[in-house]
């Protein structure tokens, strides 16, 4: 992949985080990875850079250990978690960290998101994980390198597949999602929003956190991603 097509592809990832409305302000950021060279480059927003003036140029690229390979700008505060889920999760080309209203909310409630419907299904094979919050020498020892470390830890224990369940929520912090590239990273960023919405409906309603059946959400689930997929054009 040549580097000016992936500043592009992650620019078009940021700019949709705050026409979708997943990220206030300036939170949020969005990254991509490629892995086509020898040496690996990651693309990310720089840090407090508003939305509405980006510009390819404006993104920082650097390599798999953060260190700055072209940029004038201080990269995202979160590049830390962003390359180290990198490089833990080899099957990822792009990554999202949104601060989305409903999703923050199960978050910082320290709560999954249950698969209760088919909606969730289609996109999550299983429960949206929240991870087990930082202990206070993670914070300290270096707070967003960890961040990114309890979410591997998360995947590692309940051996979660990452290409399955592409995101998770951060205790007390937010979600991060990803995907094959920056664009499906966003679109599993908004998806993850809007499950968190229906949940959160969903409960207030009485709905049981035991969710659908579990036939029923593999059905969904593998008629969209499975091997013998039947969702959509071939």
């Amino acid at each position: 992949m040549q580097l000016q097509s992936l500043r592009e592809q992650v620019l078009h990832a940021n700019l949709e985080i705050a026409r979708r409305g997943l990220a206030p302000h300036t939170f949020g950021n969005a990254s991509g990875i490629d892995r086509s060279g020898s040496k690996p480059f990651v693309v990310i927003k720089p840090s407090g850079v508003d939305y509405a003036a980006l510009t390819p140029a404006d993104l920082v690229i650097t390599d798999l250990d953060g260190n700055i390979v072209d940029g004038s700008l201080r990269p995202s505060s979160d590049l830390q978690t962003h390359t180290l889920l990198y490089r833990e999760f080899p099957q990822i080309g792009g990554i999202v960290h949104t601060h989305s209203e409903f999703a923050t909310a199960w978050a910082q409630a320290c709560r999954p998101i249950p698969c209760l419907g088919t909606t969730h299904a289609d996109y999550f094979h299983g429960p949206v994980p929240v991870t087990e919050p930082l202990a206070a020498e993670e914070v300290a020892s270096g707070y967003v390198r960890n961040t990114g470390a309890v979410i591997v830890r998360c995947f590692r224990s309940g051996k979660l597949d990452p290409v399955a369940i592409p995101g998770v929520l951060v205790a007390g912090h937010a979600p991060f999602a990803w995907g094959r590239g920056p664009a499906e990273a966003v679109e599993h960023a908004d998806v993850l929003e809007y499950i968190a919405r229906l949940a959160f409906y969903s409960v207030l309603l009485g709905a049981p956190e035991t969710g659908i059946p579990g036939y029923v959400s593999a059905y969904h689930y593998l008629r969209k991603h499975g091997p013998k997929a039947t969702y959509g054009q071939q």
